[in-house]
């Protein structure tokens, strides 16, 4: 996948909106702080880490699609633009050069938990206002006609590694040349019945929101940007040997610690949630980045965080090439590599 190259990162994190509030949390390497959010009926808050609200109103939260849009699509369109960058005005000018794909695991609860209780309070009053919001690809909808664009609109629904194969697809887009450019976003909301659902299954788990974004093009002569090198097989399981056997072929798909290597994974400092990726790469003797220790876990959007993470590094000039990894919570392990092709160390 040489050809293929990172022309834009955008964020909305725990951390801020932006990317360089996202970068400089990771670089203090604090768990950021915390807040309770109540459960209907429970006693015992539930803890998350939610998008702060923005210093100043950005200026895209004025655009009539946002009016009653839930926090997912104002997470991803953040994230989105802040990718897109100056390409923007040319997406204006060219509509259908831009793919969108957009990724998600619980996707617009807010709205849907509305909706649905609504309705089975008093299906007469039940708002049909709010049911656009409940749709999965309501926030791609939003995006794409915030910025103005055409072109092919996916949404993806899956665990936290379906953002990867967001950028398997995108790939495929730009290599057959059905689009110019192709923005993935990883986005998520947070929301008791999430939070609620996943401390059944780890109690001491932190939940997060927000938005991770990647805009790819083909590379061109000009174009020096860091490269997506490789993406793995999907490996999918359905039991906890299972979890470690495809945790373990990530592993093997993926470059071993090599001189100025950089290993972002998905762990967050619960024994039993990174048991399997933790097996993996245990002997990975390089410098690792851990994203979800700090932010927490934000499904879809932890992933596209950790992409984020892995390329900003390889920006800086830190390292030669950086593998991301993925246990998804329920499906899949994946991984990706990302290289800088212009590395002097």
């Amino acid at each position: 996948m040489s050809s293929i190259v990172i022309a834009g990162l955008g964020v909305v994190s725990p951390a801020g909106w932006g990317l360089l509030p996202f970068c400089e949390s990771l670089a203090k390497g604090e768990p950021l702080s915390t807040k309770e959010l109540s459960r209907p009926g429970v006693s015992r808050p539930l803890t998350i880490r939610p998008v702060p609200r923005a210093a100043h109103r950005p200026s895209f939260m004025t655009h009539a699609r946002l009016r009653r849009a839930s926090p997912i699509a104002q997470h991803a369109a953040g994230a989105a633009i802040e990718a897109l960058g100056a390409d923007i005005s040319r997406v204006n000018q060219q509509p259908a050069s831009l793919g969108v794909v957009l990724c998600v695991l619980s996707g617009g609860v807010n709205y849907s938990r509305r909706f649905y209780d609504e309705t089975l309070k008093d299906p007469t009053a039940a708002s049909p206002l709010v049911f656009p919001e409940t749709v999965f690809n309501a926030p791609a909808s939003h995006v794409a006609a915030i910025l103005g664009t055409t072109g092919i609109n996916y949404t993806l629904v899956g665990d936290q590694g379906t953002f990867l194969l967001g950028l398997a697809l995108a790939a495929d887009w730009l290599s057959s040349n059905q689009v110019d450019g192709c923005l993935v976003v990883g986005a998520e909301e947070s929301d008791w019945l999430t939070a609620d659902a996943f401390r059944r299954f780890e109690r001491r788990i932190v939940l997060a929101d927000g938005a991770g974004a990647l805009y790819l093009k083909r590379r061109t002569t000009e174009n020096a940007a860091i490269e997506l090198a490789a993406i793995t097989n999907s490996y999918s399981f359905s039991s906890r040997s299972a979890r470690i056997r495809a945790a373990h072929a990530v592993r093997a798909e993926l470059p071993g610690a090599g001189p100025h290597y950089v290993l972002c994974d998905g762990m967050q400092g619960l024994a039993r949630l990174d048991a399997a990726e933790s097996l993996a790469w245990n002997d990975w003797s390089a410098p690792r980045l851990s994203p979800k220790t700090i932010l927490g876990e934000g499904l879809a959007a932890s992933a596209a965080w950790q992409c984020v993470a892995a390329i900003d590094a390889l920006q800086q000039g830190h390292y030669r090439a950086a593998n991301v990894s993925v246990v998804g919570c329920n499906q899949q392990a994946i991984g990706a590599q990302f290289v800088n092709p212009n590395f002097n160390g």
